[in-house]
């Protein structure tokens, strides 16, 4: 899968757009085949560390787990 797909699956799941102007700023992209093999690697690390960036500058809830709300039964099946 491309980088650039995991950016769009990431927006289109959380309706939030990831910024990536240095991405942007390499003017490249996967179609791109006349580019040399290292341009397009810099692109990918580029956007990959921009998608990082992002989620990781997500609040995300912080669940905490209680052992009073747990139960000591286990379900089984056959």
């Amino acid at each position: 899968m491309l980088m650039i797909h995991i950016k769009k699956y990431y927006e289109s799941i959380t309706n939030e757009e990831i910024p990536t102007e240095r991405y942007n700023s390499l003017t490249i992209s996967p179609v791109h085949i006349h580019k040399d093999k290292k341009a397009h690697k810099e692109a990918l690390l580029v956007l990959g560390d921009e998608i990082v960036h992002h989620i990781h500058g997500q609040r995300v809830p912080v669940i905490t787990y209680s052992s009073e709300t747990g139960s000591t039964r286990v379900a089984a099946g056959h």
